[in-house]
């Protein structure tokens, strides 16, 4: 009879979180989640668009899609497509108010590269 000993292999690294908010985001959020969209969530998902490739998508729904993640950070709750999950991992979603324009931004780690007017990026 013999035996087999398994030695341990190296451990995991831990993956960084999905995605993040900054406070700007989980404010605006809380603000949209309060007013006009309340009983909704923010979707994030990657559609193919653009001259780069992909683009990120917000859309509100009233409840989860099949397979959605939930991301839950400062308190408030945002979905992703998890077909969009791979491209995502570790990114960081922003609330900017600039002189002409508003709205979220996103820090991606996976981007390798984005379009000359910002709309779409590839990885």
């Amino acid at each position: 009879m013999s035996t087999t000993t398994m030695s341990p292999g190296r451990p995991r690294r831990a993956l960084p979180p999905l995605m993040q908010l900054t406070d700007a985001a989980a404010e605006r959020l809380r603000a949209l989640y309060a007013g006009g969209e309340a009983g909704r969530l923010l979707r994030v998902s990657v559609k193919t668009k653009g001259c780069s490739g992909l683009s990120y998508d917000l859309s509100w729904v009233a409840a989860p899609q099949k397979g959605d993640e939930q991301v839950t950070d400062k308190g408030v709750t945002v979905l992703v497509d998890s077909k969009a999950s791979l491209f995502l991992i570790g990114t960081v979603m922003d609330y900017e108010i600039k002189a002409m324009s508003a709205g979220f931004t996103f820090t991606n780690p996976n981007e390798k590269g984005r379009c000359g007017c910002g709309e779409s990026f590839h990885v």
